[in-house]
């Protein structure tokens, strides 16, 4: 591989607190999963303002917006107050994003039209700002004709689509056309408001490299309705997948049980345990890099029952006796022919940070790690923002604290400038 000059890691994104998403609510019995859409928005950060359809309050109430946002509801275009002001113009424009949810088949239809008859669909012909749609409806209504060209206009507009995914609805019919999950919808507005101010990858520098990714939780069984486990998300891991393909990498993914969309170009083995995690992680090998993202169970219980333990009275709670896992990064790091070039360890810690990370590093034989400080009151661990140290042999480097989108592009910079020199694909 020849060198090629690689921009440096200074443009800092903002994190995502301090921005504004107008939602706005359509009818629809899907209409109640806007409440949780807001609760994981306010919680990463997001301010959020709501626009509350006449058909959507059939669904939701005014009151359940407000309390969850700490925002007025608005709802009315002609309000005299408002209107006085234009205030529909200024709505329009007061948020970062515009975000419909549920996008109906009827609201669709109205903005590839341009019609302008009711405060939704006037703010979203008035604003000036992104606009993301996640469509629900029937699935026969999904598939007309009419309701796709109304997609491919809107999205030839630069309209922004997330979902529908295909399950059973409330009508009781199977197919496309489900809202969403709250949890996708979040994540593809972090992802859009991390991208707004992202550090630019140098296209093809990981070309011909293969890098394995882990990320998530593992889940490890006590019986057959309950297990250990720990509150990673799984986001940073997605977020440094996503990256390092963005950069031209073949990337295998070997992801915990999470509720995250797959990254666009991202190979994805979905596994539950360490042992299997471990098992995917051998048959991906050889590979150039190996990410260890995953919050790994250090123990799994050593005699798992088949059938759920049930709670007697009186009688004591049964005791678990646990065994050590097996440690992917101290395998993935031991020397021999299938050993990647570059090893990164992750290490969450509540105390000494650099200190426990550095003795990571040695410990385990890896190359670089990884260390972020998830005591609760950091909001890390599940949340949506990241501050790491990065520990290789050379010393510390102490990143800002930045949405895990960004995290993920640094370190997908920082192992494209690893591998800029001279160094031959596995």
């Amino acid at each position: 591989m020849t060198d090629t000059p690689l921009p440096a890691m200074t443009d800092t994104p903002p994190p995502t607190g301090g921005r504004t998403v107008l939602l706005i609510v359509c009818g629809g019995i899907a209409a109640y999963k806007s409440l949780e859409l807001v609760r994981l928005l306010t919680a990463g950060g997001v301010r959020v303002r709501t626009v509350l359809t006449a058909a959507g309050a059939q669904f939701v109430t005014p009151l359940s917006l407000q309390a969850l946002t700490g925002e007025r509801v608005f709802g009315d275009l002609f309000s005299l107050t408002d209107e006085s002001e234009m205030g529909h113009i200024v709505l329009s424009r007061s948020g970062d994003l515009l975000v419909v949810c549920p996008a109906t088949a009827d609201i669709m239809a109205r903005m590839a039209a341009g019609l302008a008859d009711d405060l939704a669909s006037t703010v979203l012909l008035a604003t000036d700002k992104p606009v993301m749609i996640a469509p629900a409806m029937n699935v026969r209504m999904w598939e007309h004709p009419a309701t796709q060209a109304n997609l491919a206009t809107l999205r030839a507009r630069g309209v922004m689509v997330v979902g529908p995914e295909i399950g059973l609805m409330a009508c009781n019919e199977t197919g496309p056309g489900r809202l969403a999950e709250p949890a996708a919808i979040a994540e593809a507005i972090f992802g859009h408001f991390a991208a707004a101010g992202r550090v630019p990858l140098p296209a093809g520098a990981l070309a011909g490299r293969h890098v394995l990714v882990t990320a998530g939780p593992t889940h490890e069984p006590i019986d057959p309705v309950r297990y250990l486990a720990n509150r990673s998300s799984g986001r940073q891991g997605y977020a440094i997948a996503a990256a390092l393909a963005e950069c031209g990498a073949r990337v295998t993914l070997v992801s915990g049980p999470v509720d995250l969309p797959p990254p666009a170009g991202v190979a994805v083995t979905r596994v539950e345990t360490a042992a299997q995690m471990l098992a995917a992680c051998d048959a991906a090998l050889p590979c150039d890099a190996a990410i260890c993202a995953a919050a790994v169970a250090d123990w799994h219980v050593a005699q798992r029952s088949e059938r759920k333990m049930k709670k007697a009275a009186g009688s004591p709670p049964p005791v678990l006796t646990l065994l050590p896992n097996p440690d992917i990064l101290a395998r993935l790091s031991a020397p021999g022919p299938d050993r990647p070039a570059l090893v990164v360890g992750f290490a969450a810690e509540t105390h000494d940070v650099e200190r426990h990370a550095a003795a990571k590093r040695a410990a385990k034989g890896c190359d670089w790690v990884v260390a972020n400080d998830v005591r609760p009151e950091t909001g890390i661990m599940g949340g949506t923002e990241n501050e790491i140290v990065l520990i290789t042999r050379d010393g510390a480097e102490r990143w800002p604290r930045l949405d895990k989108q960004a995290v993920g592009r640094h370190l997908a910079l920082r192992i494209a400038q690893y591998f800029s020199s001279d160094r031959s694909p596995a």
